[in-house]
């Protein structure tokens, strides 16, 4: 297989080809790895988006070895080439040749200088009364740095600033042509009209004599094929990560400090799944399953997520019920980090109603697609392969505090279950509850049979010991058995489609098998109405 080249090789070629190349404003890794991940086949590390991401001004008040830490960052989370703007040079010759050396130390692809004098202000800030550096002065710059370089395609590009200085046509030809000598890769014509007036006038008179880059912040409203059919080699779009961050910070902060809620902002900023999935959550959990010891049995989880949750009436009319906002977070981004907070890591979902929106980053997910006609039984039945060794299952709309996780995960026993003994309170709303009769009370022993009871009161108060809270614990064995009986009850389509998880474990202990109980008292919630949405909140 052909391996892909060196950055510095991408760079050079994309600025020396005849196709039209773009490259992306980025200020951190994140910004970087947004650039690319965007279809940009190359970076602009924008010393005013740099500047601006550290809180200071764009006037060197960032030194250039903090410019270039941030630089490592961002190659080293990309991997498309990156055009550094390195302002003046940070200096003399001799600083640029240190700049180099660090520069292509990490990996990043070229610099570009401008003909200023050290240190710089930006260029659309009182451009014309800013001094411009000798060019002889500054083709000395360009030669020390192309003789630092220890890869020849490391790419120098030299920007030049005469129209912004307001020296006219005259004094950019003598420069460019100055700099194409001194050994330049590239030249950037830099404008600060709103129309491309300037560069076009310097491009019929260059005539191709080295690539030319623009930046067309300014008279952006320039056809791009203007660009393209005048020889332009490379189109810089400097600023725009930044400033529509920007934007989208003050719009966020301004909502968040004036509300005092996250109600209003939560669905209209990026999810956490895409935090994690560019910083590469994934790749470090895998890394971590291969790399770091196995101290005792791993335990994974399995969430049964399938169902509408109809009863919450128009919150579940786009997204399922373990999609539905608590505190500005869904309501199964809670379970899971419940379950990772007790190193449960090896998640598996399994979702059916509105499935799409059930993309949180780092779980696997099974799917049910007969949601709307079958039951839990046949969720659990979509992730048989997950039910191997010791296995966590519980419903996607219950919350525990992660005690109730260690307490199970602590557990030896084949088959376990947490019961609430505080089950009075389910009886007095009336609401739907899984009620339990165990054979020793307030014990850690089997128990003979699940009493399922939806929506009113047992007819024998004392017949009732606990409340099943929507969790079992499998060992590999306990797995092995679930794993069997699936496998047994798979001719029986009719039955199983009506089955619920308390109807699974009352034909495993009619079968021999004995079910272990952990009592509590609370610390969970089954979110079963809108009421529970809002006490969820503040769960």
């Amino acid at each position: 297989m052909t391996s892909k080249p060196k950055k510095t090789t991408q760079l050079k070629r994309m600025v020396q080809r005849q196709e039209l190349a773009f490259l992306m404003e980025a200020h951190n890794g994140l910004s970087a790895k947004v650039a690319e991940e965007a279809g940009f086949e190359g970076i602009w590390g924008s010393g005013l988006s740099i500047s601006a991401a550290l809180g200071v001004r764009d006037h060197n008040e960032a030194s250039w070895t903090q410019v270039l830490e941030v630089a490592e960052f961002m190659s080293d989370a990309t991997t498309v080439p990156m055009l550094l703007d390195g302002d003046t040079g940070y200096g003399d010759f001799n600083t640029m040749q240190r700049v180099v050396r660090k520069l292509e130390q990490r990996g990043v692809a070229g610099v570009c200088i401008e003909d200023k004098i050290f240190p710089k202000t930006n260029s659309f800030i009182r451009g014309a009364a800013q001094p411009l550096a000798a060019i002889d002065e500054f083709a000395g710059k360009i030669k020390a740095g192309k003789d630092a370089q220890a890869d020849d395609d490391f790419v120098i590009v030299a920007r030049v600033e005469a129209f912004i200085a307001g020296w006219g046509i005259e004094e950019a030809m003598k420069r460019a042509e100055a700099y194409r000598v001194a050994g330049a890769d590239a030249i950037l014509m830099h404008s600060a009209l709103r129309s491309p007036v300037e560069i076009l006038a310097f491009l019929k008179e260059w005539g191709n004599r080295l690539p030319v880059v623009i930046v067309p912040t300014k008279y952006y409203q320039t056809p791009t094929e203007v660009f393209r059919d005048a020889g332009v080699s490379v189109v810089i779009w400097a600023n725009h990560l930044m400033r529509s961050s920007l934007a989208a910070m003050q719009s966020t902060a301004k909502t968040i400090f004036s509300e005092q809620t996250l109600l209003n902002v939560e669905e209209k900023v990026a999810p956490l799944a895409d935090v994690f999935r560019i910083q590469g959550e994934n790749e470090l959990e895998q890394a971590e399953k291969r790399y770091l010891p196995k101290h005792g049995r791993s335990v994974k989880a399995v969430i049964l997520a399938a169902s509408q949750g109809a009863e919450l009436g128009e919150l579940t009319r786009d997204r399922p019920k373990a999609m539905v906002s608590l505190a500005g977070k869904p309501l199964l981004a809670h379970i899971l980090e419940t379950y990772r907070s007790v190193n449960v890591k090896e998640l598996s979902v399994v979702r059916g109603y509105k499935k799409e929106t059930v993309n949180l980053a780092n779980v696997k997910y099974f799917d049910n697609d007969a949601f709307a006609t079958t039951q839990e039984v046949s969720s659990l039945a979509a992730a048989t392969e997950a039910l191997e060794g010791d296995v966590i299952v519980s419903y996607g709309d219950v919350l525990l505090k992660k005690y109730i996780l260690q307490e199970l995960i602590d557990t030896d026993d084949d088959v376990v279950v947490m019961v609430d003994s505080n089950h009075a309170e389910s009886r007095n709303r009336g609401r739907n509850a899984d009620f339990v009769s165990c054979s020793e009370p307030n014990s850690r022993r089997a128990y003979q049979n699940v009493v399922t009871l939806k929506g009113f009161r047992p007819e024998r108060e004392d017949a009732v010991h606990g409340e099943w809270m929507g969790i079992v614990k499998l060992s590999p064995t306990g797995s092995k058995l679930v794993r069997e009986k699936l496998k047994a009850l798979a001719g029986e389509a009719e039955r199983v489609r009506s089955m619920k998880l308390p109807d699974l474990l009352q034909l495993l202990i009619a079968d021999g098998v004995k079910v272990r109980v952990i009592y509590t008292t609370g610390h969970w919630l089954d979110v079963d109405s809108v009421e529970d949405v809002v006490v969820g909140a503040a769960f």
